[in-house]
């Protein structure tokens, strides 16, 4: 499993693109978060939510890593997954180092071995280490046998790495393994920034997750939210308005967001609204509408307008 040796060790600065595979619900997102000490990834329990390569920028005085978030491969079933899929590709063979995330608690499976097989077709030369994530799940024995069984999954050369990103614990292990990896280079972002993505983008993931939260019907792939405008609030100078739409494919799926007189959309602007102040560092005045988008996820021309 191999020790590597802090990045910055030999005095040089080192610095690169990152990448976190895995089947859905492994902790790809949550682990960027943690990386980045602020929530930039959508997380979800729902498969397949992630729809843009957000960029988290981890800063640190001998590294920096910019973790690219993608959508999970999979066996697509739709134009949209079709096109997720091609994104991945194309991410996988401009990234630096490739990292698999299989949680603690879970047995290798097929699908673990199928993305392992298809990281190495499609970027034979890219750096691949395993991330044993969630260890905070199990005792010490079962996190043994797990990085014994990443370690053969990977072969001998890559390095595996345990971690709970929910109790922040070898996060700083994890960033210096990933660091030492990276090829020696200056910053390409400043200090303090946390993301490239535009502000729209992010609030729209925003919005996206907390629409997603707790819904047990077919949303993940059938919902789209669009950020429509940005304007001053007109009744307080230091606040925004933002109005956002939120496409749905059928008037049952827009009647699960609504809810009940409205309630759950409320609930809906009430969660998304406190993650936006956060990283706008302003108030915010949200204003969300549901429309029905007759199967967007088929059709080239919607998906056009809905950005994919």
């Amino acid at each position: 499993m191999g020790e590597a040796a802090p990045a910055g060790e030999s005095g040089e600065f080192r610095s690169g693109f990152v990448c976190f595979v895995g089947r859905p619900n492994t902790g790809k997102s949550t682990l960027t978060n943690a990386l980045v000490g602020a929530k930039i990834a959508i997380t979800s329990s729902r498969p397949q939510t992630t729809r843009h390569t957000i960029r988290g920028i981890v800063h640190r005085e001998h590294a920096q890593l910019i973790l690219v978030d993608t959508p999970g491969l999979h066996r697509p079933r739709t134009l949209l997954g079709q096109r997720l899929n091609d994104l991945v590709r194309d991410t996988y063979s401009e990234v630096d180092v490739i990292a698999l995330c299989i949680p603690a608690d879970d047995k290798i499976g097929p699908g673990d071995r199928w993305i392992v097989q298809q990281v190495q077709q499609m970027a034979p030369k890219t750096t691949l280490l395993g991330v044993v994530t969630k260890i905070d799940k199990v005792g010490r024995d079962r996190i043994a046998e797990q990085l014994l069984a990443v370690s053969q999954l990977l072969g001998p050369e890559a390095d595996v790495v345990p971690v709970s990103a929910l109790e922040g614990e070898q996060i700083g292990v994890l960033t210096d393994v990933i660091a030492s990896k990276l090829p020696p280079g200056p910053a390409f972002y400043p200090d303090g920034e946390l993301t490239d993505e535009p502000e729209e983008t992010l609030m729209a993931e925003l919005i996206r997750e907390a629409a997603l939260e707790g819904v047990r019907d077919e949303l993940p792939h059938s919902l789209a939210v669009v950020i429509e405008e940005v304007l001053p609030y007109a009744e307080r100078e230091d606040m925004l308005e933002v109005h956002a739409l939120l496409y749905v494919e059928r008037p049952s799926q827009k009647a699960i967001i609504i809810g009940k007189g409205g309630s759950r959309l409320k609930e809906v602007g009430t969660r998304a609204r406190g993650h936006i102040e956060h990283i706008l560092g302003t108030r915010i005045y949200l204003n969300l509408h549901v429309k029905v988008a007759k199967d967007w996820q088929r059709d080239p021309k919607q998906l056009g307008k809905l950005g994919f």
